[in-house]
């Protein structure tokens, strides 16, 4: 960065997947005058300090590299104002705090944690939840690294995975929502504190693309209530939020994840969003928020 840039728009070196929405955002604050540029946040060459604002994008390797991630938001918070902030990057680094949310009241979709080290039985899991399905998963996880769905035939394989995965770290453990085949899940994106769209998503598990609606779809009042509820227990508003959303078994939305870190925000489905974060940066860099 050889002059102060408004904006660094974080990503990561080795880009997982596309990201959909680095071009508009990049076109709309080219649009309204806004300095910025793409960097990597695993590029020790960059000096986050010659930018005003760093907003996380698509820095989605760093599951593999949380330690190092969260140490480097740490130092980049102290330099720049950082997007969402640190504090908030922290605590919704590990998904940990789906419990926390439901200490709180918020509905979400019932978990187990297994702590790394620990000498767990899934089918003892299972048979202690009535849990016919369920879902095995890193408790720090992006894009359903290492997500897999176990049924009563390949409780085994299920087994072996959870091993695996407490040799390195927490994992979570919770029933498969029949819903997500059918209604789907709702992603539900919050910019500023309000409800701009939602898209419908399809399950995905570890190798699997994302598959979301081309469109829009429509939100149901007590979805957009369980969002904002959500935020809200987090620590909200934030500049930008994206709620996962599943129907429970008696119809009423799970929360299924809160994603405060880097999520897609489905700018192309959603362009008052797009507006909104635009706004939302210039406010800040104009020192209004």
């Amino acid at each position: 960065m050889n002059s102060r840039l408004d904006v660094a728009l974080v990503t990561c070196r080795r880009l997982p997947e596309p990201d959909p929405d680095a071009r508009p955002l990049s076109e709309a604050l080219a649009a309204a005058g806004i300095r910025h540029a793409v960097r990597a946040w695993d590029d020790e060459t960059v000096d986050w300090s010659r930018a005003r604002l760093t907003l996380l994008r698509s820095c989605w390797n760093y599951p593999r590299h949380a330690s190092r991630f969260l140490a480097w938001a740490g130092s980049v918070a102290r330099v720049s104002r950082l997007l969402n902030p640190f504090r908030t990057v922290r605590w919704n680094l590990h998904k940990g705090y789906l419990l926390e949310l439901r200490r709180r009241g918020v509905p979400t979709v019932p978990t187990q944690l297994v702590e790394r080290g620990t000498r767990a039985s899934l089918v003892e899991i299972l048979r202690r939840h009535g849990w016919e399905r369920a879902v095995v998963k890193p408790a720090i996880s992006a894009a359903s690294l290492e997500t897999i769905l176990v049924t009563p035939d390949v409780v085994e394989e299920g087994q072996r995975h959870l091993e695996r995965l407490t040799q390195r770290g927490d994992v979570l453990v919770q029933p498969y929502l029949e819903s997500v085949e059918g209604y789907g899940e709702r992603a539900v994106v919050m910019i500023e504190g309000k409800v701009t769209h939602a898209v419908r998503k399809n399950p995905r598990f570890s190798g699997q693309d994302e598959r979301v609606s081309d469109e829009a779809v429509p939100i149901a009042p007590a979805e957009e209530e369980v969002a904002l509820r959500a935020s809200r227990a987090a620590g909200g508003p934030f500049l930008y939020a994206r709620a996962d959303l599943a129907p429970g078994p008696d119809g009423e939305p799970l929360v299924m994840e809160l994603e405060l870190i880097e999520p897609s925000l489905f700018f192309r489905q959603g362009p008052a969003a797009l507006e909104s974060l635009v706004a939302g940066l210039r406010r800040r860099l104009e020192g209004l928020v």
